[in-house]
């Protein structure tokens, strides 16, 4: 998919150096990530495990995504720019350190050595592609939508499409007490759609191929 840059990449790109530079100092450590993701496992470890908050939908995949974006998205559950309680109370007891050897640990597990490279994307709906243009959802997440940027953006494809939707109406419902999340440009980004309108967007995306997984750990292995 051709990468087309908009407006939105400036804005980004300034958030994006500022979080990266505040945390150049700390290098995470594979082998001691492993030792801290007791919290993470009993959620992320689990294939097909689903929350109920604040509605019914699938975890994450995080194993294989950029270790700056889990950074950048613990500091922010950290900070309470996210607002998931207890998301924010698990990266609340959590160093900078600790965030990212358990970035590192995520990234490292997700690696598949030898992978072939990603398939182009099957194409989308005239109506969708109308959707991701407007949205320009390429223009920071990249080809294949698992090229992102800026490391400290997410890959997307491949992504469960239910969580994708619960995500982007937290974008658009930023200022929520229990489930906001205030990125002041995903929140513009969300805004401009009806909520099926981002569920379209949404199960697009998640239907793709990508670099993402969940891969069992500890005793659930």
């Amino acid at each position: 998919m051709k990468l087309i840059l908009s407006p939105m990449f400036v804005a980004l790109s300034l958030a994006a150096g500022l979080a990266t530079s505040a945390q150049a100092q700390v290098k995470g450590n594979i082998e001691a990530g492993e030792g801290k993701v007791a919290m993470c496992i009993g959620c992320h470890g689990i294939m097909d495990y689903k929350t109920n908050f604040p509605e019914v939908y699938h975890v994450p995949k995080i194993a294989g995504q950029n270790a700056k974006y889990i950074e950048t998205v613990l500091g922010e559950y950290k900070k309470g720019t996210r607002k998931h309680p207890s998301m924010r109370g698990i990266a609340g007891s959590l160093t900078e350190q600790d965030i990212a050897d358990v970035a590192a640990y995520y990234t490292a597990l997700g690696e598949i050595k030898g992978a072939p490279e990603l398939p182009a994307p099957r194409a989308a709906s005239a109506d969708v592609t109308a959707l991701l243009q407007k949205g320009a959802c390429v223009s920071c997440h990249g080809d294949n939508f698992s090229k992102p940027i800026d490391p400290s953006y997410p890959k997307i494809a491949g992504q469960y499409p239910d969580y994708l939707f619960a995500a982007l109406k937290a974008y658009k419902d930023d200022t929520h007490a229990t489930w906001g999340r205030g990125n002041p440009v995903m929140a513009g980004m969300a805004k401009q759609f009806s909520n099926a309108e981002l569920k379209a967007i949404a199960y697009y995306i998640g239907s793709l191929p990508g670099e993402v997984r969940t891969v069992p750990q500890g005793r659930f292995r």
